[in-house]
């Protein structure tokens, strides 16, 4: 099979050039002006850009959580990702306590049989007594090269910071990466039990009892931990300038420190938590919307590569039923929202269209650099020759409505709901094969392979 795309402008995290691309099979074998070779399907990209396709590193499929779980599945969520522009995501696997890593690996390998585009795993970590340290380096070994520990949710995920230490410790040594998941557990459990224990029991509640301040110190601790164990550190999903201002502070010191946001924090606030007739609760997840002033520093944040990457946390629980489970109390409400589709979109118009960045740093942000961060680059990421086929004809002028009503994702609610956003993908290619062309879906289930990824790169900042 062979596809050539004619007239396009391609965009990359460095470039902007106008080319076309021939892809035989799976991969890029050649890219140059007016390109005469024969192909099976050409692509006419006049009038659009050619970008990679979205790598979206922090994603929730198929996730138990809090007596549910979550609505997409490896199938839907692919499919609803590729709607988007992503072509790739990586997931957590979840070790259960008391189990072995390999077991949870097993696990979430069954449920991505049923993925669309391509997909790989981090793995998160509950518990790890010296003897299982070398299960972390079998994980590196199978291209399960980065591992998330919590520093929140208390007697569910929640580990110490010597664990914490410890596996920093075996990164160090074995190429892994450590994602952190930064709040002070232990202080907001206390919160919430005294909010409760006052009858205090709406959504806006579940962000009263995570403060900034939470943030921003368990960041300090993740920061000051890695030194500690001479281990780079990822803080995911950061959401307040309190733990960006650490952030900055250590990457000035020059501590291998990296970040990254998610589109509800650059344009949703604390006042969707307040919503009337429970409708907050579709704002309930962790860390919680801030204060709206928080946007701009976090746009600021990815300006200044202070924030290398934008992924969703896409963790979808349906309002109907599984969010209102925690009507009597935000306790109950199952932590998470939808996103996975409408990245690319809200990006592209909140950040490109609005002047708050380049062409060349939109793709760098949803693109090549979670690519490079998790070890998927250049076959990811990139448009090269040798790079997997993943290819977006992106039009740029191309108008949508976001709504629970067309998205693809499984799920009865948008948290952009009626946003109005100008750029879609038109086109998208998962190793040189058409998925969705036009808003129609071409895929098929099960046609997306777990990518094994290279140990942390390092060199880059």
């Amino acid at each position: 099979m062979s596809t050539l795309i004619k007239n396009g402008r391609i965009l990359t995290a460095e470039q902007d050039y106008s080319a076309d691309i021939y892809i035989e099979n799976d991969k890029i074998t050649t890219i140059g002006a007016d390109l005469k070779m024969p192909a099976d399907k050409v692509i006419d990209a006049k009038g659009k850009y050619v970008i990679p396709g979205g790598v979206d590193v922090h994603t929730h499929m198929d996730m138990p959580f809090g007596g549910t779980t979550s609505s997409d599945d490896f199938e839907t969520g692919t499919r609803a990702a590729a709607h988007g522009g992503t072509t790739c995501i990586i997931d957590f696997a979840i070790q259960a306590k008391g189990t072995k890593i390999r077991d949870a690996l097993d696990a979430w390998w069954k449920k991505g049989e049923k993925a669309v585009t391509d997909y790989s795993l981090h793995m998160i970590i509950t518990d790890l007594p010296e003897a299982h340290l070398e299960d972390m380096n079998e994980m590196v070994r199978e291209g399960v090269t980065s591992f998330k520990l919590f520093m929140a949710y208390p007697n569910v995920l929640m580990v110490d910071d010597a664990t914490i230490f410890r596996a920093m410790r075996q990164t160090a040594a074995n190429g892994g990466l450590v994602c952190m998941h930064a709040e002070n557990g232990g202080v907001i459990d206390l919160l919430v039990q005294k909010a409760i224990a006052e009858g205090k029991t709406a959504p806006i509640y579940h962000a009263l009892t995570r403060p900034t301040t939470a943030e921003g110190e368990a960041v300090n601790r993740a920061i000051a931990l890695a030194q500690m164990a001479g281990a780079p550190v990822y803080i995911v999903h950061l959401s307040s300038a309190d733990a960006l201002e650490k952030v900055s502070e250590a990457r000035d010191r020059g501590i291998p420190v990296f970040a990254e946001t998610c589109p509800q924090y650059l344009l949703l606030s604390i006042e969707d938590l307040d919503r009337p007739n429970f409708e907050g609760a579709k704002y309930v997840f962790t860390p919680p919307l801030r204060e709206k002033w928080h946007q701009d520093k976090l746009w600021e944040g990815i300006r200044k590569n202070t924030l290398q990457v934008v992924s969703t946390d896409h963790c979808p629980f349906c309002f109907k039923e599984q969010k209102e489970l925690g009507r009597d109390s935000f306790a109950k409400i199952p932590n998470g929202g939808p996103g996975v589709e409408n990245r690319l979109q809200l990006l592209f118009h909140h950040g490109v269209n609005m002047n708050r960045i380049s062409l060349n740093r939109w793709v760098e942000i949803v693109s090549t650099a979670p690519a490079k961060m998790f070890g998927l680059y250049p076959r990811k990421g990139s448009i090269a020759v040798g790079s997997d086929a993943d290819v977006v004809i992106w039009d740029p002028n191309e108008e949508h409505t976001i709504s629970a009503q067309t998205h693809h994702m499984r799920v009865d609610y948008s948290m952009f709901e009626g946003f109005k956003v100008k750029g879609n993908a038109r086109i998208v290619l998962s190793r040189g094969e058409v998925v969705v062309d036009g808003g129609k879906f071409l895929g098929k289930a099960g046609r997306g392979k777990f990518v094994k990824r290279d140990a942390f790169a390092g060199a880059w900042k």
